[in-house]
């Protein structure tokens, strides 16, 4: 196949476009559609701290690489990349070091957040004294962690690697579980809430595999292993029932976005931005009085009983 833009071998296909690009073609179209993404979720920024999550995997590694690419261009923003270490043996390490290097070549600052240290805990010990998925007390924690290094650092907005794939997988599991409340609190982020970093999804109309490709064309470093809990995610019949329906008809990731956007606008109109209270044992900002990482960190980690006076 040739490129649909000039005559050079195309390095993939675009079925939901119908066009097939070359490498200078595809990662020209990823950046694009970073920039087009970043001015419509993240308009009129002038200069401050902007955080970028940074795992160490092709996501992140992409959206920073990128986020320097296109801030380097206007206003001058400080960008700070936020790691967290889980405590996942034999799969974090490797992801750190990449980060490390990208980090290092890009001259951006670069912040590790131990969940040992800020926790008490890590997803490998709560793997063993829970027995439930890792990845759902796991990508609470993350969460939170990421929110309170990113607020540390000063940061207006906190970029998250999501792509196409990533999106429409998590609205699809939302909207099989009826679950309206954490639809409208996806990413992006449209309103500003106490103490929570915006946050924005600047890959959002880029499909996984080109973000891959991407990554490998413009040589930007990165770790390509999988946590050893992954398998036992509920999000893998999602990705699988989300890849299906996209060979049948495709553009259905795309149509699963803006179904999205439709239903936050109703939300947002209907019912307001729902501002969080105070989580009582930490704190943070919370839609009960417990939140959901503390709600897990109590089965872990017992609180000691008030002593008697």
């Amino acid at each position: 196949m040739r490129c649909s833009r000039c005559e050079r071998p195309a390095v993939v296909d675009q079925p939901y476009r119908s066009a097939h690009l070359c490498g200078p073609h595809l990662l020209a179209s990823v950046e694009e559609r970073f920039r087009r993404e970043m001015q419509r979720q993240l308009p009129g920024v002038r200069g401050g701290t902007i955080a970028v999550a940074l795992s160490g995997g092709k996501d992140s590694a992409v959206t920073l690489h990128l986020a320097a690419r296109y801030f380097r261009r206007g206003a001058p923003v400080r960008l700070v990349a936020v790691s967290v270490d889980e405590g996942i043996a034999g799969y974090r390490s490797g992801t750190l070091e990449a980060a490390a290097t990208l980090t290092s070549q890009l001259g951006v600052e670069h912040r590790v957040v131990r969940a040992g240290e800020r926790l008490g805990t890590t997803t490998d010990v709560a793997a063993v004294e829970l027995g439930a998925p890792p990845c759902s007390y796991c990508g609470v924690w993350r969460r939170q962690l990421l929110n309170r290094a990113a607020r540390d650092a000063g940061a207006d907005a906190l970029l998250l690697g999501f792509n196409l794939d990533d999106l429409a997988q998590t609205v699809l599991m939302n909207l099989v579980r009826g679950d309206l409340d954490r639809l409208a609190r996806m990413a992006p982020h449209r309103v500003r809430q106490p103490d929570l970093i915006p946050r924005i999804a600047p890959l959002a109309q880029v499909p996984e595999r080109e973000v891959f490709l991407a990554a490998r064309l413009a040589g930007i470093p990165f770790d390509h292993g999988e946590c050893p809990h992954a398998h036992r995610a509920v999000r893998n019949r999602f990705r699988e029932i989300v890849w299906e329906l996209e060979e049948t008809q495709p553009g259905t990731r795309q149509s699963l976005l803006r179904t999205h956007e439709r239903l936050v606008d109703l939300l947002l109109r209907t019912e307001g931005s729902g501002a969080p209270a105070r989580c009582r044992a930490c704190g943070e900002p919370s839609t009960g009085e417990i939140c959901r990482a503390c709600e897990f960190l109590l089965l872990v980690r017992p609180v000691a009983p008030p002593e008697t006076p």
